[in-house]
């Protein structure tokens, strides 16, 4: 028996990192998953490895993709009750070299898109009538400056305040909207900067003295995607060894 038996779900950006890995974890509690990216053959291939996932193609920047999408999930598994809205890119330019076209990328997938999936889940789950919860991938980012990061940043201070907004106004529908802010996560794609020398120097800043493991996120996603947090919508947790606690 899962924690999340009998739940379906939604976990966007899903073809690597952390969004593999949150549909890993979600189908291993006994949701039946479908995980959404816009490299179908890689989404397959997690299919092939878990039971219980299913690969849907999905562009968080646009809006038809985002419908045909979440109309292929529940036509596949049925009515959605969790979103994990973790599609994201990154940037790594000074603020004065950032051109419009790079402001736009970020923007549109980290926030545009976070707020277009959430409305075609929620426009579903209000239909329904069940409710369900969701989940940001937010970012220690969204509130610590970090030179050479801007869009993204800015993009993940907006989709903390964009749960906060939508937890309000979609309470009333039993939807739950929930973050996590992960601080310096290893993983496969950032695993040899975060062995650099900047990144060793990253690692002084966080009172734990160590980079976190995406298992260090599974607890609190599970609580926030279970019934076990029935009563919490609107908050940011972060999960990052104690980083934030220095920026106090």
């Amino acid at each position: 028996m899962g924690v999340l038996d009998g739940k379906t779900a939604l976990v966007t950006g899903g073809s690597s990192g952390l969004g593999a890995y949150f549909a890993r974890l979600l189908a291993g509690e006994g949701a039946k998953v479908a995980v959404a990216a816009r490299r179908l053959h890689r989404l397959e291939k997690l299919a092939s490895e878990v039971p219980g996932i299913t690969p849907i193609r999905m562009d968080v920047t646009n809006v038809d993709s985002i419908k045909d999408g979440v109309t292929a999930a529940e036509k596949e598994l049925g009515g959605i009750s969790i979103l994990i809205n973790n599609s994201g890119v990154a940037n790594s330019n000074a603020a004065l070299n950032v051109e419009e076209e790079e402001w736009d990328a970020v923007l549109d997938t980290n926030l545009r898109g976070a707020w277009l999936v959430a409305k075609a889940v929620a426009e579903r789950m209000i239909h329904g009538g069940d409710g369900g919860s969701i989940l940001n991938t937010a970012s220690v980012l969204a509130f610590k400056v970090q030179k050479g990061t801007m869009p993204y940043g800015v993009s993940k201070a907006g989709l903390v305040q964009l749960t906060r907004m939508l937890a309000a106004e979609w309470a009333r529908y039993g939807i739950r909207v929930n973050a996590i802010a992960p601080g310096y996560i290893e993983t496969d794609m950032n695993r040899s900067y975060l062995q650099s020398n900047e990144g060793q120097a990253m690692l002084r800043a966080i009172p734990q003295r160590r980079f976190g493991k995406a298992d260090d996120l599974a607890g609190v996603v599970l609580l926030l995607a279970s019934d076990a947090s029935a009563y919490i919508t609107g908050v940011l947790i972060p999960v990052d060894g104690g980083h934030t606690v220095m920026l106090a």
